[in-house]
């Protein structure tokens, strides 16, 4: 679960940032909403650093701006992800934010697709520097399927669901699973498909294939060889096929069909 501050001196740019991040699906808290850099620096001075993961912040702000917040809050977290939000489609603001420390530049108003893309990859960075932290010993990985508990099984499962759910846009194989759970590639494989009651693959494609129905219902400007791409597949035609072999229409027919 990600924790989020949000900073913006408009109060409404701040309520429509927080119902965007409502709907993020890897799940994430709202830990604070500030109006300016020096408010959010008194929450701030009294976090550790498992309190706060990202912050979404303003340029342009009055007491205490942007750039300002940056160079005091990474001084403080210096793990912190802070994602700079401004109206100033400016080359020289994204140069400053990101010398300053920020992980993204983004402009105003906000994409949600961009938002989710940089949050995903926080949380990856969040789950990886977790599962690193927790790494046993070596035999725990080649552990036969018969020595593991119900609970651990089903554990596992579900942390692979998650995980695909999280990273579906990047390119992921099995391997990249087993390493991200801690096991060999051969026991996840076995593991999940008897758990879930089908493989990895089909659950990938699953999932993939429910995030682009999502784009094509909510992103009409979207093009079809985009979407393909926003959710993890570089080749448009093996897509399309896949979608139509999945949900019985091709992509635009989808389309034309939810908006009516």
């Amino acid at each position: 679960m990600l924790k989020v501050m949000v900073i913006d001196d408009e109060a409404h740019i701040r309520l429509g940032i927080a119902k965007i991040l409502s709907r993020y699906p890897g799940g994430l808290t709202i830990v604070g909403q500030h109006a300016n850099g020096l408010e959010a620096m008194l929450q701030i001075s009294g976090m550790r650093a498992n309190d706060l993961d990202v912050v979404i912040t303003d340029i342009e702000m009055p007491m205490m701006n942007g750039l300002q917040f940056i160079e005091q809050a990474k001084a403080k977290l210096p793990e912190l992800w802070i994602i700079m939000l401004s109206g100033y489609n400016d080359f020289e603001y994204a140069r400053r934010a990101m010398r300053a420390g920020a992980a993204d530049y983004l402009l105003k108003p906000m994409d949600k697709v961009e938002v989710f893309r940089l949050l995903d990859r926080r949380m990856e960075a969040k789950n990886a520097a977790a599962g690193k932290a927790g790494d046993g010993p070596d035999e725990v990985a080649a552990a036969p399927l018969a020595a593991t508990t119900s609970g651990q099984i089903a554990s596992t499962a579900e942390r692979i669901c998650k995980l695909i759910e999280q990273s579906y846009n990047r390119d992921i194989d099995l391997k990249y699973i087993a390493d991200a759970v801690g096991f060999n590639a051969s026991y996840v494989s076995k593991l999940f498909s008897r758990e879930m009651g089908e493989t990895i693959t089909d659950y990938l494609n699953r999932v993939r294939i429910d995030k682009a129905k999502q784009f094509l219902r909510d992103h009409p400007g979207l093009k079809v060889y985009e979407i393909a791409h926003l959710v993890g597949y570089g080749d448009k035609i093996y897509f399309q096929k896949l979608f139509k072999r999945t949900v019985g229409v091709t992509p635009l027919e989808y389309r034309t069909g939810a908006s009516d």
